[in-house]
């Protein structure tokens, strides 16, 4: 996790983050990804249901593994896993602020911090942050 990246590493992270982060959840449909419900998650005072995803070995992602949790009305609320590109350290993202383009919604801000062993962000440890705007499909 302390390695310092070179320009090679940070273009694979950011390749493979961002072709997850904005396919979700469509690539969970693809040929030989798993895809299992599991235990709802509690936020404060909301209960997001749950999926667990494995990824075919074939495809680069944070991890072969990765939890997904969502709201009431189906949007992703909270994605877990675990950046095995930088030591393995476990992650809890959040995604808010939803826009709907050409009939697609998606997050536009996503902030994942280091998680704890209970699950829970360690708030002070806010690893990445995105924030997209302008969105169109062509």
């Amino acid at each position: 996790m302390d390695a310092p990246w070179d320009a090679l590493d940070r273009a694979y992270f950011n390749g493979y983050a961002l072709w997850t982060y904005l396919t979700t959840p469509f690539h969970f449909a693809m040929v030989n990804f798993d895809v299992k419900e599991i235990a709802p998650w509690r936020e404060h005072d909301e209960l997001w249901r749950g999926l667990r995803v494995t990824y075919p070995p074939d495809i680069a992602s944070h991890s072969r593994r990765q939890y997904f949790y969502f709201g009431s009305d189906f949007l992703l609320r909270r994605h877990d896993y675990h950046v095995e590109a930088s030591g393995g350290f476990a992650a809890a993202q959040y995604v808010f602020e939803p826009v709907t383009v050409q009939g697609i919604t998606l997050p536009t801000k996503r902030r994942a911090y280091m998680r704890d062993p209970s699950l829970s962000p360690i708030r002070e440890r806010l690893m990445v942050a995105i924030d997209i705007s302008d969105v169109s499909f062509s």
